[in-house]
């Protein structure tokens, strides 16, 4: 009798356990198919989902450009609302961080130094970080096996930090709509570091030959102060985002906040076409290596800023879109919390210069 109480007993079990299984992958099928906001949730903030349940302690080393910023409270949670993060910049903490941050530009310039006499605790990550392009960004060969993770503008880096992104329309912050009654210039730039040689410069002078552009900032003696920049630029059909550098995925707040919050029209130089397309939105940016010369697009300028309709269909975007411009580098640090668990352990970048050389057209 016993014999047979006992068989019952793992027969029950042995069926809760195979119902249990099947309610698992009932509920994987239905996440698949019938949940897609909350994967876009998940792939959006995938930190909120962590089962992690410990803190990442992200240690920066220095502060770039000597500029601190204040690390009080639960920063990462308190602005970004992201959970377990903690931010410092005590370099006592140093054998107790999960990563280790170091800006490139003191690196290079010789104004701060890696602690390569310090045992690094087992475990710990150490991550280069730069949003310059990789012509002002010196020699990276020095920094052989050193680095375990990238933090830059790039697509493909260990944490992307781009200079602007796109939010829906429900999300938080403002974008100054464009009002095409209000152009009084065909195209505009604003530049203060020209240099003859930069490929930006070399089309500006023949896109100026064939249609007028209108140039402020130190260049021409004619600055303009942060509050004069958007109004300036919305007075204008078109505006030049012109990057110093021709390079991958390299798109700066030249087009996230200057053009697009400026209420132009941005003609796009820098990146190729593709990496521009992966990030802005469709229809909303001309790119200068669309077209056969720089003087076939000075002509499409004119015919675009005469037919209303035409030119309209550029800030369509705007009906769905927003633009986030990205200034905080507390920010950029607390991201590296929401991807920490997915990042690989045993990364090393045994040629830095290579990898963010690769793939970058000359300018």
């Amino acid at each position: 009798m016993g014999c047979d109480n006992t068989k019952k007993t793992a027969l029950g079990s042995m069926k809760r356990r195979l119902l249990l299984s099947f309610l698992c992958v009932l509920s994987l099928s239905l996440f698949s198919g019938w949940s897609p906001a909350f994967q876009a949730l998940m792939t959006a903030n995938p930190s909120a989902f962590s089962d992690s349940g410990r803190n990442v302690t992200v240690l920066l080393w220095y502060w770039p450009f000597s500029r601190s910023m204040s690390l009080k409270g639960d920063v990462c949670w308190d602005l970004y609302r992201i959970p377990r993060c903690n931010l410092v910049d005590q370099r006592s903490l140093f054998p107790s961080a999960d990563v280790v941050v170091f800006h490139n530009r003191e690196l290079v310039e010789r104004r701060q130094k890696l602690p390569l006499d310090r045992p690094r605790p087992r475990g710990q990550r150490w991550a280069w970080m730069s949003l310059e392009a990789p012509a002002y960004n010196g020699n990276l060969h020095r920094f052989t096996d050193v680095f375990n993770m990238t933090i830059t503008y790039r697509r493909d880096a260990d944490v992307p930090v781009p200079y602007g992104s796109l939010l829906p329309k429900e999300a938080e912050g403002r974008l100054v709509e464009d009002d095409p009654q209000n152009k009084t210039s065909l195209v505009c730039w604003v530049v203060s570091n020209y240099r003859s040689h930069h490929k930006r410069s070399r089309v500006f002078k023949e896109l100026n030959a064939t249609v007028p552009v209108k140039v402020y900032g130190r260049w021409t003696k004619t600055p303009l102060t942060s509050a004069a920049l958007l109004p300036t630029i919305s007075r204008c059909y078109f505006y030049l985002a012109f990057e110093n550098s021709v390079a991958k995925d390299y798109i700066t707040e030249k087009l996230w906040r200057n053009a697009y919050q400026g209420g132009a029209v941005p003609v796009v130089l820098g990146a190729s076409a593709s990496d521009y397309k992966a990030v802005a939105p469709p229809h909303s940016f001309i790119h200068v290596d669309e077209f056969a010369s720089v003087k076939e697009m000075g002509k499409y300028l004119q015919e675009l800023a005469e037919d209303k309709k035409r030119y309209a269909e550029y800030f369509t975007w705007k009906q769905q879109w927003k633009v986030k411009v990205y200034t905080d580098w507390r920010e950029r640090l607390c991201k590296i919390c929401s991807q920490f668990s997915s990042l690989p352990q045993h990364k090393v970048y045994s040629d830095l210069e290579a990898w963010f050389s690769a793939k970058n057209p000359s300018a």
